[in-house]
């Protein structure tokens, strides 16, 4: 578990695309999958949520999108749509639909609106349809820079991408959010699951107030 002068002192230490993707991951509650396989659709930017489709259980669920993240994230996307359309100018800007739309919808797999949020920066082939787009970033890249980042912010505890969901959980229960919210924005399917934060939370020395620190 991070604290959050930690989470800050290791976002510092990204940079670009991957320091964005760092903060959804702890900004929103994100699972590192869910935050790879974000479409640009699923980014609401009126109601400052996120839709993550298909996420454990196959469930579709809303999470938050911290207010601080839309104008780095607006403008990222922007340069996404500027990569897709000169993709789509050299003949490309495929990517792979789910639940194979791409048999119903022919052309819906070059449409912006079903591009990842965080493309990879190479073209590839789609094994299905032999098509050539762009997949999503690879998950070793994002593990590769937060382990960097981790190191280069002199933090000695065992951190993954994982980390930052279980710090969003932590930290919004610290904050007084109830626990049927935090289940919601977390996507457990039993209230047991989510129950763990609040054992997190009252383990250890550290989690007591001294008699002496309400006198002053």
């Amino acid at each position: 578990m991070l604290s959050e002068k930690e989470v800050s002192s290791i976002i510092v230490n990204l940079s670009g695309a991957k320091k964005l993707f760092v903060k959804l991951l702890y900004g929103s509650g994100l699972r590192l999958h869910e935050a790879l396989r974000l479409r640009i659709q699923d980014i609401d930017f009126a109601y400052k949520q996120i839709c993550v489709r298909s996420g454990k259980g196959q469930k579709d669920r809303f999470t938050v999108l911290p207010e601080s993240l839309i104008t780095d994230l607006s403008d990222h996307c922007r340069r996404v749509e500027f990569l897709h359309k000169q993709d789509i100018a050299k003949g490309y800007g495929y990517v792979t639909l789910p639940n194979s739309l791409h048999l119903k919808y022919e052309e819906a797999n070059r449409a912006f609106k079903w591009q990842y949020v965080f493309p990879s920066e190479r073209l590839s082939t789609d094994p299905i349809s032999n098509r050539i787009g762009r997949h999503h970033i690879d998950p070793s890249q994002i593990q590769r820079s937060v382990k960097s980042a981790t190191e280069r912010a002199n933090i000695k505890k065992k951190v993954s991408c994982h980390t930052f969901r279980h710090s969003f959980a932590t930290h919004l229960l610290q904050n007084g959010y109830d626990i049927r919210t935090l289940q919601e924005l977390l996507g457990h399917n039993d209230v047991k699951t989510t129950m763990i934060y609040t054992h997190v939370l009252s383990k250890g020395a550290g989690a007591i107030t001294s008699p002496l620190d309400k006198l002053y």
